[in-house]
């Protein structure tokens, strides 16, 4: 499946309005909402994030966890659900104007991703007022592109995704292209960030290696540029049917491993035999930044340097 690239979508109902100032209050169970009502179905840290984002803009933010906090520094309030279980989504408010699709499964696991992926989005957006949604945003991965030889992907490049996280994206993608034409993916590329420093110590471990000799491209995204982009996604006024979520600078895996080492003075990056894979891909976040976004980290080994500076 292809995301045309320079396509422009509206929503089905005409060209989506930027997010308003909201109106406090719960949305109504079957009424229409007051004002704008945003809903991140997944409450991880890159939807919090987000809804810090869009709450200092004065948006109205709800969160779904299956165990939501008692409460919010935020200022994100929060509702009970399970997306895998339907019976637990029906006391969800329904007129939600603008959502966010973007849970994190507990484990690596094929059949969990299916339930929440494959079959939880359904479950969500039958509960839904489509007539109220005017924006959906589905966080995908750049998984769905497979292995392209070190070359550059883009929006335009078909998929071939060889893991079934991959897979699953992609299969849910395209089924929400045909249930919800005006909706919007973000394919998003690997995260770091604050708490998504695990490399950091697994090299302080000696516990990471990279191939000896033709290392895979690697694509990085900080998470609050990540977050960003999904605000952005959110407002703009006549987005695109996908987007790439990535920095400005791909690198060679054992670039990337051997920087990040020197920064905190690990042992030497082992090398291992020759690369397995076919040398992966480079992402090409050129559509993004076209739309109006602004990369506050477009090189993942300056965003780790600060990041590691801070301790």
């Amino acid at each position: 499946m292809r995301c045309p690239v320079g396509a422009r979508r509206g929503t089905a109902r005409g060209e989506s309005r930027v997010l308003a100032g909201s109106v406090g209050g719960t949305p109504a169970r079957d009424g229409p909402v007051t004002g704008e009502s945003v809903l991140l179905a997944g409450g991880g840290d890159l939807c919090r994030r987000a809804g810090a984002i869009l709450l200092s803009r004065g948006h109205e933010v709800w969160g779904l966890r299956r165990h939501p906090p008692a409460d919010d520094a935020w200022g994100i309030r929060w509702l009970r659900g399970d997306l895998t279980r339907p019976e637990t989504l029906a006391d969800l408010p329904r007129a939600f104007t603008h959502v966010v699709y973007a849970p994190a499964p507990d484990a690596r696991d094929e059949a969990l991703y299916r339930a929440v992926f494959g079959q939880g989005l359904k479950n969500l957006l039958a509960r839904l007022d489509e007539a109220a949604l005017r924006r959906l945003l589905f966080i995908s991965s750049s998984a769905v592109y497979g292995d392209h030889g070190g070359a550059w992907v883009n929006e335009d490049t078909p998929v071939a995704p060889s893991g079934f996280n991959g897979q699953i994206l992609a299969q849910t993608e395209q089924w929400l292209a045909q249930a919800r034409p005006d909706a919007v993916v973000l394919r998003l590329a690997g995260l770091y960030g604050p708490g998504r420093l695990q490399l950091a110590g697994r090299l302080k471990q000696g516990a990471a290696s990279v191939p000896g000799h033709d290392a895979p491209w690697a694509n990085r995204m900080h998470s609050e540029d990540a977050a960003r982009a999904m605000a952005h996604l959110l407002e703009l006024p006549r987005p695109a049917s996908c987007y790439i979520g990535a920095d400005d600078t791909p690198r060679r895996i054992d670039a990337l491993y051997d920087a990040i080492a020197a920064m905190i003075g690990a042992p030497a990056v082992p090398r291992t035999g020759p690369a397995t894979g076919e040398g992966g891909k480079r992402l090409d976040n050129s559509r993004l930044k076209t739309s109006g976004f602004d990369l506050a980290w477009p090189d993942a080994i300056e965003g780790y340097r600060a990041l590691l500076a801070q301790g």
